[in-house]
């Protein structure tokens, strides 16, 4: 029976344990969407995961429209990424990177344009926001998706090049593949609309050149399968996930990761039954689960077989050494949420590790 402790292979990626750490915007990025120093720090940081999933990297200025996070579109932004890849792969770590494209929630008032979608609807401002930033997004059009399907192409060949192990498509959580997949977002009815079969074609066609470009060994998936997030929502999300991830199994796809939500989630909450059972019987290949996760339900979930890894997000905020302090049995840092999107390296590069902890 495997341990969270134990190495594991992912497709073409060897990962050392199954401690996995999930993506996480932070905002430290320039203006410009450049990768910083600091960036540098906080990644090498926290190499002891088995494998790091980087924080949504945008793979186009139109489909990010998210202050300070990364991209990687540019030259800039490739020369920028190598040093904290380096640094990962200096410390015995292993990264990929998580491709982004927001639709909808794409700001306007960052990218100066108007936001993409499956159709003409408007997310949801944030919840406890006082006002909402979100406008109205526009239908993509036949050359609107083209375009978007190079910019994945190309994002995912400078991961490459940038020294990634390979990329993860952001595919849940209300963004743009997410708003094609759902009903409740997708009122097209074109080729890409309507029937399950035409909501997953981008799917699809996004993983197809995501494969051709790193290989399907070294290409990953996210989905947010059971409930509604940031407006996003399916009458029927089985009839989706289960097919999507059955076609990600058939073509070879390294591994799918699930956030899935619970009644008393802590960030955010669903009385949507978890579809991960299901996903599991027709994804055989790496399953990584996230959400709510501690030690022992991660390995409990293990031991069930219902995932090969488990993906941790505030907790790595928190704790850089999150894998030796589970290993020791040590309390964890509590993550501070004032700087979870601040500038500077307070709630970033300085929370301690266990050998430097009180």
């Amino acid at each position: 029976m495997a341990s969270l402790f134990d190495p594991i292979q992912i497709g073409d990626i060897r990962a050392a344990n199954r401690i996995f750490m999930s993506p996480l915007t932070r905002g430290r990025s320039t203006d410009g969407h450049v990768p910083t120093d600091i960036m540098v720090d906080y990644y090498r940081q926290r190499a002891g995961a088995g494998l790091i999933i980087s924080e949504g990297t945008g793979i186009s200025m139109e489909g990010l429209g998210w202050p300070n996070a990364p991209g990687l579109w540019s030259d800039e932004q490739v020369e920028a990424w190598k040093p904290v890849t380096d640094a990962v792969h200096a410390a015995g770590g292993k990264i990929v990177t998580q491709l982004w494209h927001l639709g909808r929630l794409s700001r306007h008032d960052v990218t100066g344009s108007q936001p993409l979608s499956s159709s003409a609807t408007t997310a949801p401002a944030r919840p406890g926001a006082t006002d909402n930033p979100n406008v109205e997004a526009r239908a993509m059009t036949a050359d609107d998706i083209a375009r978007t399907l190079d910019d994945y192409s190309r994002a995912a060949g400078n991961a490459i090049r940038a020294g990634f192990d390979g990329v993860q498509l952001h595919a849940a959580n209300g963004y743009l593949i997410d708003q094609f997949m759902r009903d409740g977002t997708n009122h097209r009815d074109d080729d890409y609309g309507g029937s399950v079969d035409n909501r997953l074609r981008l799917l699809r066609q996004v993983v197809g050149r995501l494969i051709d470009a790193v290989g399907a060994g070294r290409t990953g998936v996210r989905f947010s399968p059971n409930g509604e997030t940031q407006g996003c929502d399916d009458s029927n999300p089985e009839a989706v996930f289960v097919p999507a991830a059955r076609w990600l199994a058939e073509h070879g796809v390294a591994f799918l990761e699930l956030r899935e939500q619970a009644p008393d989630g802590t960030f955010g909450r669903s009385d949507v039954p978890k579809l991960s059972p299901r996903i599991r019987e027709v994804f055989p290949n790496g399953l990584v689960l996230n959400q709510d996760y501690g030690f022992a339900d991660g390995q409990a979930d293990l031991d069930g077989g219902v995932a090969d890894a488990i993906a941790y997000g505030r907790p790595f905020i928190a704790n850089p050494d999150l894998v030796e302090r589970f290993r020791a049995g040590a309390d964890l840092n509590e993550a501070e949420k004032r700087t979870f999107y601040t500038r500077g390296p307070e709630g970033y590069t300085d929370y301690p590790a266990l050998d430097r902890a009180a």
